[in-house]
C-alpha cells in the first residue's frame, strides 16, 4: 500500500522514479515484443535501444535533479517514504529512499556510466548477436541490463540494511543472468568453460559473501533492534557494550564484501565474469555489482569506527588483493582478463582507503575508476570487435563476406583456433582504428596514475593516507608495489596491441567501430582525463571530499580528516609509474612482439611468469581442495548413501522386501487360514445355525405369539412384584 503522506515535498519527491524508469524499460522490452507480434508486426532492435538508452537516460535526469535538490539543501539528508514494507509486531521496515551525499554519488556514477553503456551496447550487441548467430536475444540482453540498474538503484538508495539487501542480491541476480547470457555458447577466451559454469561460480561464490551480510544484518538487528540505518548508527556512536560484537558484525560485512567486492579469497569469480559480453563486463567491473562492497562498508561507517583493529583488517585485505591481482594480470593474453585482474586489483585499493577510514579516497577512486574502467572495457570490446570485423565480417553490416558465427573461430588460412581477445593475434592496430587507440589510452594513463588524468589524483590520495596509516605501513608498501604492476601491466598490453606489425590477417583487416560504440569511448575518455580535478586537492578545493562530508560526518558524528596534497607521494609514485611503463617500453615496445615468438618476459622470468599466467593457480587449489572433495562427498551421498542404502538396501530390501512377504504371508496363509477358514467360516455357520434357530419360533400361529406375549407379561409382572 502506498504511503499516502510524506515527509519531503519537491524535488526530493521523484527519488523513486531512479528505480521506476529502469523497471518501466525493461518492462517494455518484455511485453511490446508479443504485443507487436499479436498484430504481426516486429518491435525492432531501434525501439529496444531508445527504450532501453532512454529509461538509463531518465534515472540519470532523477539523479542530477536529487545532486541539484542536495546542494540547494546544503547536503542535508532527505528519507523519502515510499510504500509500507514489513511490519511484524513491533518490527517494522518501511520501504524508503534515503537522499544524502553518499548515495546520490552513487546514483550518479551509476546512472551517467551506465547510460553511456547502454549506448555502446546499442552497437556492440548489433554485431554481437549476429555473430552469435541469435538476433532474437537483443531485446532480452537490454530487458537484463534496466533490471540491473533498477537494482543497484535500489541497493545504493535504500533507507535500511534490508532494502540494501534487496538490491544486493538482485545484481547478484542480474550478474548471474548477463554472465551466462550466452548459456548455449563456449566463449574462446575461457579456455572451454561454458558461460553457464562462469555464471554459477559467481552466483554460488557471491552467495558465500551474502551469508556474511546476512549475519552481519542478524547480528545488527539482535543487538540494535533495528536495521534502519539512523537507528543503528545512532546507537553506534554512543556503543558502552561489548566491541566482540562489533568485531562480529564488522568481520561478517567484510565476507559480503569479499563475495560482491571480489576481494582474497573470493576474488575468483570476477575474472571469469568477463564471459559475458563486453558491455557486461564494463558494467559489472566498472560502475555496478562490484562497488557495492565499497559502498557498504562507506555507509557503516559508524560500526567500523566504533572498535579498534577492523579498520587494519579490512585495509589489509584490500592491500593484498590489490598486489595479488596485479601480478596476475601481467601474465596474461586475454585482453579482457588483464582488466578483469586490474579490477579486482582497484577494488583492493578501494577497500584499503574504505578500510583504513579514508573514506573520501575510497569512493573518489570508485568514482574515477568508474570512468576509466568502463573506458577500458567497451575500448576492448571495440579492439575485439574489430578484429572480429577483420577476421570474418558480415555481409548485412556492409562488412566484405559472410559470418560463420563467434563460434567458429578458425584461420582461413591454416585452420587453426582463432581467439579475438588474445594479444598474441593483435598488433599494429594504432593506425587501423585511431579513436579506440586514443581513447583507450587515455583509459590507460588514467589507471597507471599519470598526470592529470583522473586515476593520478584518486590513486595518490589513497597512497597518501596509506602513508598516513599509524596501525601499520605495510598497507603502503602493498600499493606502492601494486601500483608499479599496474603502469607495467596496463603498458604491455598497450604495447602489444596497438604497436608493431598486426601478426594476424584479422588485424590487418580490422576496422573502427560505427559511431554508437564510440560515442560513449570519447564521452568516458574526457572524464578519464578531467575526472579528476572534481576533488582538486589545492587550496578552495577538496569538493568532493566536503560534499561527502555532510553524509559521512552526520553518521560518525566526527569531523573527516581530508590530508593535504603530498608533493612528495605525488611524485614518487608517478616516476615509479613512469619507469614502470618504460620497463614494459625495454620488453614489448623497443622490439615489438612478432607472429609466433615466445613471450620476452616469460622466457626471462620461466616459472614466476607461469605462475603469473596460471593465476598462481588459485583455481586449481580450489579445485583439489574444495570443489574435489565436495564433488566426491556430494558422489558418496548421491551413490553409496542415497541410492546403495537408502534406495537398494533401506527402500528395496527393508521395506520392499519386508513388504512383500509380509503381504505374501497374508495373501497366502492369513487370509485363507485365518480369515476365510476361521473367522469368515465359522461366523457364517454360526449365523445359519442362529437363524435356523429362531426360525423355529415363527410358527405363523397367532395362538403362538399370544403365549408368547402372555408368558412375557408375567415374567415382567413377576419381576415387578417379587425381585423389587
Amino acid at each position: 500500500m502506498l504511503l499516502s503522506e510524506t515527509t519531503t515535498t519537491g524535488i526530493f519527491d521523484l527519488v523513486p522514479w531512479i528505480v521506476l524508469f529502469p523497471a518501466i524499460g525493461l518492462l517494455i522490452n518484455t511485453f511490446m515484443p508479443l504485443i507487436m507480434k499479436a498484430f504481426k508486426r516486429e518491435w525492432g532492435e531501434t525501439g529496444i535501444a531508445v527504450t532501453a538508452v532512454t529509461a538509463s537516460a531518465l534515472s540519470l535526469v532523477v539523479s542530477v535533479l536529487m545532486f541539484i535538490g542536495l546542494r540547494g539543501n546544503h547536503g542535508h539528508e532527505v528519507v523519502v517514504p515510499f510504500a509500507e514494507w514489513l511490519e511484524i509486531g513491533s518490527f517494522r521496515v518501511p520501504w524508503e529512499f534515503r537522499v544524502d551525499t553518499l548515495s546520490v554519488t552513487m546514483m550518479l556514477a551509476v546512472s551517467l556510466v551506465g547510460t553511456l553503456i547502454h549506448l555502446y551496447a546499442v552497437g556492440y550487441m548489433h554485431y554481437d548477436v549476429r555473430y552469435k548467430g541469435e538476433p532474437k536475444a537483443y531485446a532480452r540482453f537490454f530487458v537484463y541490463m534496466n533490471l540491473f540498474i533498477a537494482m543497484m538503484m535500489i541497493l545504493v538508495s535504500g533507507n535500511s540494511y534490508l532494502m540494501l539487501f534487496v538490491g544486493w542480491e538482485g545484481v547478484g541476480l542480474c550478474s548471474f543472468l548477463l554472465i551466462g547470457f550466452w548459456y548455449t555458447k563456449n566463449p574462446d577466451a575461457t579456455e572451454g568453460t561454458e558461460n553457464t559454469y562462469a555464471a554459477k561460480k559467481a552466483f554460488i561464490a557471491n552467495r558465500v559473501g551474502d551469508f556474511g551480510f546476512l549475519m552481519a544484518m542478524f547480528l545488527t538487528f539482535w543487538h540494535f533492534g533495528t536495521l534502519q540505518f539512523d537507528g543503528v548508527f545512532v546507537q553506534a556512536a554512543h556503543f558502552h557494550g561489548s566491541e566482540t560484537l562489533i568485531w562480529w558484525i564488522a568481520g561478517f560485512m567484510l565476507l559480503g564484501v569479499t563475495g560482491k567486492s571480489a576481494q582474497i579469497p573470493l576474488y575468483v569469480w570476477l575474472p571469469d565474469a568477463m564471459a559475458g559480453p563486453t558491455p557486461v563486463s564494463a558494467l559489472i567491473h566498472a560502475a555496478t555489482m562490484v562497488t557495492a562492497g565499497v559502498y557498504l562498508i562507506a555507509r557503516s561507517a559508524p560500526l567500523f569506527n566504533a572498535v579498534e583493529g577492523v579498520h587494519t583488517l579490512v585495509a589489509l585485505v584490500g592491500a593484498a588483493t590489490a598486489l595479488f591481482a596485479a601480478t596476475i594480470a601481467v601474465g596474461q593474453y586475454d585482453i579482457k582478463k588483464v582488466l578483469a585482474y586490474s579490477t579486482v586489483s582497484q577494488l583492493g585499493f578501494m577497500v584499503a582507503a574504505v578500510g583504513m577510514g579514508a573514506y573520501v579516497a575510497g569512493m573518489f577512486h570508485l568514482v574515477t575508476h568508474a570512468f576509466f574502467k568502463a573506458l577500458l572495457f567497451l575500448a576492448s570490446g571495440s579492439v575485439i570487435l574489430a578484429v572480429e570485423r577483420g577476421h570474418h565480417p558480415l555481409v548485412e553490416t556492409g562488412d566484405a563476406h559472410e559470418s560463420h558465427g563467434h563460434d567458429d573461430h578458425h584461420d582461413d588460412q591454416h585452420g587453426e583456433h582463432f581467439d579475438p581477445q588474445d594479444m598474441r593475434n593483435m598488433g599494429g592496430l594504432r593506425k587501423k582504428i585511431p579513436w579506440t587507440f586514443w581513447t583507450y589510452m587515455a583509459g590507460t594513463l588514467a589507471l597507471a596514475g599519470i598526470f592529470p588524468f583522473a586515476g593520478f589524483w584518486s590513486k595518490d590520495e589513497i597512497l597518501l593516507d596509506a602513508s598516513h596509516f599509524e596501525a601499520t605501513r605495510l598497507v603502503y608498501w602493498l600499493l606502492v608495489i601494486a601500483a608499479i604492476f599496474t603502469a607495467f601491466y596496463m603498458g604491455r598490453q598497450v604495447w602489444m596491441v596497438f604497436f608493431g606489425q598486426p601478426r594476424h590477417h584479422a588485424a590487418e583487416a580490422a576496422k573502427e567501430s560505427p559511431w554508437t560504440i564510440l560515442v560513449p569511448l570519447v564521452a568516458l575518455a574526457v572524464l578519464a582525463t578531467l575526472g579528476g580535478f572534481m576533488n582538486w586537492p589545492f587550496e578552495g578545493g577538496h569538493q568532493f571530499g566536503h560534499w561527502l562530508g555532510y553524509t559521512l560526518e552526520a553518521s560518525t558524528g566526527h569531523e573527516l580528516h581530508i590530508p593535504e596534497f603530498d608533493f612528495g607521494v605525488a611524485i614518487q609514485s608517478t616516476i615509479l609509474a613512469v619507469l614502470a611503463i618504460g620497463g614494459s617500453w625495454l620488453i614489448y615496445g623497443r622490439k615489438p612482439l612478432q607472429a609466433g615468438q615466445e613471450d620476452p618476459l616469460a622466457k626471462a622470468l620461466g616459472p614466476v611468469f607461469k605462475g603469473m599466467n596460471a593465476k598462481w593457480w588459485v583455481d586449481e587449489l580450489y579445485q583439489a581442495v574444495i570443489l574435489t572433495p565436495y564433488d566426491k562427498l556430494a558422489k558418496f551421498f548421491s551413490i553409496s548413501v542415497d541410492w546403495n542404502f537408502w534406495h537398494d538396501w533401506f527402500h528395496e530390501r527393508v521395506i520392499r522386501d519386508n513388504f512383500k512377504g509380509l503381504a505374501k504371508f497374508l495373501s497366502t496363509w492369513f487370509d485363507p487360514k485365518v480369515i476365510d477358514d476361521t473367522f469368515s467360516r465359522r461366523l457364517v455357520n454360526g449365523l445359519r445355525n442362529s437363524a435356523q434357530g429362531l426360525s423355529k419360533l415363527q410358527t405363523g400361529f397367532v395362538r403362538n405369539y399370544a403365549l408368547a406375549v402372555f408368558t412375557g407379561v408375567v415374567a415382567i409382572l413377576g419381576y415387578l412384584i417379587f425381585l423389587r
